[in-house]
């Protein structure tokens, strides 16, 4: 192994040896850690669970279906009702965690939508969807 000299008179060429012996050493320390610890992560303590069966119950949410017309008629599954029936509804069915799904009409004002949200929210609703269609 040469070692380059910092003297003005001589011809000096640059090192072309790679100094492997740094790189040996991490390889080899790292190598020791990986032997060490790896039967360490292998140990477990044995225990015998209890064996149960169980099955896994299908609880769907409770779904509202409200429509919105452009002449702000509430249609609540289809079926048309007056606003107060609808709060009635929300308040009802509330404590069963339901989801509102909410179709407005493309001119339904504003005003009848969020109505329609503060009045979910009053009655502790707070999944909502909105329901739209693909432009395709």
């Amino acid at each position: 192994m040469s070692f380059g000299s910092f003297s003005e008179g001589g011809v000096t060429q640059p090192m072309a040896e790679i100094n492997t012996t740094p790189l040996v050493d991490v390889m080899l320390v790292l190598l020791v850690i990986f032997i060490i610890t790896i039967p360490v992560l292998h140990q477990a303590v044995p225990i015998d669970l209890p064996q149960v069966s169980s099955q896994k119950i299908e609880d769907k949410p409770v779904v509202i279906q409200l429509a919105l017309d452009a002449e702000g008629r509430y249609y609540l599954d289809g079926a048309p009702v007056q606003r107060s029936e609808v709060e009635s509804r929300f308040a009802a069915i509330a404590t069963r965690n339901p989801e509102l799904h909410l179709r407005a009409d493309r001119g339904t004002r504003y005003e009848k939508v969020t109505d329609i949200l503060a009045a979910a929210q009053k009655a502790g609703i707070n999944r909502i969807a909105f329901v739209t269609e693909s432009s395709s």
